[in-house]
């Protein structure tokens, strides 16, 4: 198992730790974001950390996460666990399986995802997994940036856990200062 300490480091080797002015996919502002995407770069660590929080379940029949951030750590986690994975994706803006893509019911899914702050992308793919008949086996993520406030009411487990403070646009000390923000997210808020 690695420690948290080795798993920020590979975190902030790779650039996922951004400062600036962020626009969170929940709509809320921070000055921290974790571009989780560009671990993906380098296959080692993405190994690393997927091997990391696939290691912390078992008996699981298909992974599935969210596109787009979670295609790839999908991939990397069911190749550890043994099992197939599939990715969900936005259809009119409702998450929806495509590509044939299929969970059978009674199948054991774990839903993962790369980072966590309000868990909202993770509830809609428990809603689908749930609407399929699958039964939720877990959430794991490589980042829990909620403060441990993220609950899907299933067993829930991350690589690295942060307190990394956001707020709404209206109390954002950065906007009152006035500075401009960026969405670094793949979803249009």
């Amino acid at each position: 198992m690695i420690s948290q300490t080795e798993a920020l480091d590979i975190l902030q080797k790779s650039g996922v730790l951004l400062q600036g002015h962020f626009r969170l996919t929940s709509g809320r502002h921070s000055d921290k974001y974790m571009q989780c995407a560009r671990v993906f770069q380098w296959p080692d660590y993405a190994q690393t950390l997927c091997r990391a929080l696939a290691e912390q379940f078992t008996d699981i029949d298909v992974v599935v996460g969210p596109a787009v951030g979670a295609i790839q750590m999908a991939y990397e986690v069911s190749r550890y666990l043994g099992c197939r994975n599939i990715f969900a994706e936005r259809e009119n803006g409702v998450f929806t399986l495509r590509r044939g893509f299929a969970i059978n019911p009674g199948e054991r899914v774990l839903v993962v995802e790369d980072a966590v702050t309000t868990g909202g992308s993770v509830l809609e793919v428990l809603d689908l997994v749930k609407a399929c008949g699958g039964v939720v086996a877990g959430v794991g993520a490589l980042v829990d940036r909620s403060g441990g406030k993220a609950d899907f009411g299933v067993d829930f487990r991350a690589v690295v856990r942060l307190d990394i403070v956001s707020w709404t646009p209206e109390e954002c000390p950065l906007c009152q200062q006035g500075l401009a923000w960026e969405k670094p997210g793949s979803r249009t808020v």
